[in-house]
């Protein structure tokens, strides 16, 4: 069997070199691009993004990459989101009391991180749960990195519910804590999604990376 292919989807908005590189190195053949064919057709997609929440979905509207996403998971295609890639996937988020929608694959709201210290910048580690195929191999004090001043704190998904991208798969959400628990990381049937950084994230990130491609 060939190596997967992942494309990084360059919308303007996020870390493509590095995730590009990440990936390489997890054994992937990667290109960065927003071509729309390239895209939907890959293995794997990978959807980055650093900046403000209302800058990145205007990105990627413009850059149809809504509409890639959702046919994506509409044909059960892996797509994982990074950062502020993650959080656009969320219904919508509020910067400076400014409500933006955003692609709305699963309820919830970002919001501003409550905490004396922001944004959380650095390392922490993760609280996983059990049966993660996303941390599959890690131990429980594994690292990763973070930057961000927004994030998820309340999981609207009922535990029994499948989500919008998948009737039979429970999604499961890993936390860390920042001043008070966050959202961390996502799986839900095709789609995956992480608030760090794993590009940034050393041996513990590259595994991550290395997880999801054996999934495509």
């Amino acid at each position: 069997m060939g190596s997967k292919k992942v494309v990084v989807f360059d919308y303007g908005f996020g870390n493509v070199r590095s995730a590009e590189r990440a990936v390489a190195r997890a054994g992937a053949e990667v290109e960065i691009t927003r071509d729309l064919d390239a895209a939907l057709n890959a293995d794997g997609l990978l959807v980055p993004g650093v900046g403000a929440f209302s800058a990145c979905m205007r990105g990627i509207r413009e850059a149809r990459g809504d509409w890639v996403v959702g046919r994506r998971l509409a044909g059960g295609r892996p797509v994982l989101g990074i950062c502020v890639g993650m959080q656009i996937l969320f219904a919508r988020g509020i910067e400076h009391g400014v409500e933006t929608e955003g692609l709305d694959q699963w309820p919830g709201t970002v919001a501003p991180l409550e905490a004396d210290i922001v944004p959380h910048m650095g390392w922490n580690t993760v609280d996983a749960p059990e049966g993660s195929a996303l941390f599959a191999g890690l131990p429980a004090d594994a690292r990763f990195y973070f930057v961000h001043s927004y994030a998820v704190h309340d999981w609207e998904l009922p535990a029994d519910s499948g989500g919008t991208t998948s009737s039979s798969a429970v999604p499961r959400v890993t936390w860390a804590t920042h001043g008070k628990p966050f959202v961390a990381a996502v799986e839900n049937g095709p789609l995956w999604a992480t608030q760090f950084h794993p590009e940034k994230s050393g041996d513990a990130g590259a595994r991550l990376f290395t997880n999801w491609i054996e999934t495509l």
